[in-house]
């Protein structure tokens, strides 16, 4: 922190004593210290602690609310009616339970400030004003699991607050995991349920995994960057340059490895696109940001038998798809897994009625799926059709349905799983989260269904596209296909991460 005169330092040295009303004139106000979004630490309040130093004159740094208060000694209770009362600023500054002050001057940290109020700035507020709804659960979840709550905006830079976020490497969810990195902090990723995509389950692995990297290399920011470029790039970075990094304690390790030409690009920005985060949020009023908060993540906990549909889940809850699938965005496909009873979110205070409520719906309507048998000269489109459902539902649901006539007909006496129109209706189009080599925001994904006949080349006719893209979209090192096979075929658009122009996942690089 640069040095700052004192009040009584700067009346002294100027010959005179101003009044509160000049004095407060005299002192800039937000607007005044600002420069495109970017404001100078040293014209915000100083807070002087009790036995600071004196200043150059001997005289003991004070408060602007003690100079009103002496000046009226000096000249009466008449000053009162000349001028309103001055009040101390510094109640109202920010704290943070993270090192921001140190680093707000830093170079990169101004330019994202710059940005994320400037050309950004409506979409960070939006962002950050989606966040108040998981802020209290994520903060408590921080401080449960040893880490400064601040480190909350992390979750800003990763993904805007976003449950459903998709990165272009596949990575997923709020705090951007990829499958295998999920499934190594124990959370379940498969076709039915993505735990990456639940706000609390995923904050709870992003904890722990934040957790470890503090420990291992004794400083937030640099955990921040392996969460971002893995621990293995950053471990390997401290070696290389121990004797640069020596005199470098804690999160100042960081900011000297940044200037080494090492770190992606992107870690590199990664810790001061955070504390900008952190310094925006905490004043967004100052940056001209108006904010609505949320009503906070809350819900009643129920347990359902397997396969129960989420239209059954929301009658017994007097609440809709919408609403259970907001509180369950990890249910993928309309529906609660098979095999076993299931733990599902309900709105608060549906609980106590729900058991009778789900108890007295029809047993054919907590009907999920059913099996059938093609039929001799069956296609998909007739099938579907047949049961209420789209063509591509009914490709969703049976992944490995394959086995096509040259006509496209389906071969008799095949099992396939029918689901209801309302799990149809009520499943996530995404792809099977097990495969991370798709590319591209799910919302925008084109898969195409191989016929007999067709080519990579055709098929990239078909869709304005070149075989290469094709190829590299789905991890192909040969154009072989083979008919049924359901094959990307666009990923344009999608974007769903927060800070830069373009950004890969956040987290393709954990494990390395």
């Amino acid at each position: 922190m640069r040095s700052r005169p004192t009040i009584f330092g700067s009346l002294a040295l100027a010959g005179c004593l101003l009044l509160p009303a000049q004095l407060h004139a005299q002192t800039p106000g937000p607007q005044a210290t600002q420069s495109a979004g970017v404001v100078d630490p040293a014209m915000r309040p100083t807070v002087i602690p009790a036995g600071a130093p004196r200043d150059a004159l001997g005289s003991s740094p004070v408060s602007r609310s003690e100079v009103s208060r002496r000046a009226v000694d000096v000249f009466g209770d008449s000053l009162i009616l000349l001028t309103p009362p001055v009040l101390d600023s510094s109640a109202a500054e920010p704290t943070w339970d993270m090192d921001v002050r140190s680093y707000e001057t830093q170079e990169r940290v101004a330019h994202y400030v710059t940005m994320f109020t400037g050309r950004s700035k409506d979409r960070i507020a939006a962002q950050l004003e989606r966040g108040t709804r998981y802020e209290p659960m994520i903060r408590a979840t921080m401080k449960a699991g040893g880490l400064p709550e601040d480190m909350y905006y992390l979750a800003l830079i990763e993904s805007g607050y976003d449950n459903n976020a998709y990165s272009r490497a596949a990575a997923v969810g709020m705090w951007q995991f990829m499958t295998s990195t999920a499934r190594g902090m124990g959370m379940r990723v498969d076709w039915w349920v993505d735990e990456r995509r639940d706000p609390v389950r995923a904050t709870r692995a992003a904890v722990r995994f934040l957790k470890g990297m503090r420990d291992q290399f004794g400083s937030l920011y640099l955990a921040a960057a392996a969460y971002n470029g893995g621990p293995g790039r950053v471990a390997r970075g401290l070696a290389r340059y121990a004797d640069d990094l020596e005199n470098a304690k804690g999160d100042d390790a960081f900011f000297v490895l940044a200037e080494k030409d090492y770190l992606h690009n992107e870690t590199r920005e990664y810790v001061p696109q955070l504390i900008a985060a952190a310094l925006i949020a905490k004043e967004p009023k100052r940056y001209g940001m108006t904010l609505h908060p949320r009503e906070p993540f809350a819900y009643d906990s129920v347990r359902v038998p397997a396969s129960t549909p989420l239209l059954v889940v929301a009658k017994a809850a007097n609440s809709s798809i919408a609403e259970i699938r907001d509180l369950n965005p990890h249910l993928l496909r309309g529906m609660t897994p098979p095999r076993a009873r299931f733990s599902i979110r309900i709105p608060t205070g549906s609980a106590e009625r729900f058991d009778s409520l789900f108890d007295a719906i029809p047993a054919a309507a907590k009907v999920a799926t059913r099996l059938v048998e093609s039929r001799k000269g069956e296609t998909v489109d007739r099938l579907a059709e047949k049961h209420r459902i789209s063509s591509r539902s009914l490709m969703a649901f049976n992944p490995n349905l394959r086995r096509l006539k040259p006509s496209g007909r389906l071969v008799p006496g095949q099992s396939i799983l029918i689901p209801s129109p309302s799990v149809a209706s009520a499943a996530v189009d995404v792809p099977d989260p097990s495969i991370e080599k798709y590319a591209g925001g799910s919302k925008r994904l084109k898969v195409h269904t191989v016929r007999r006949g067709e080519t990579v080349r055709t098929i990239s006719r078909r869709y304005d596209t070149t075989p290469e893209r094709i190829m590299k979209l789905n991890g192909m090192k040969r154009a072989v296909i083979f008919p049924g096979q359901s094959i990307v075929v666009s990923s344009s658009g999608g974007r769903t991460t927060t800070g830069r122009a373009s950004k890969p996942s956040q987290t393709a690089r954990r494990a390395r």
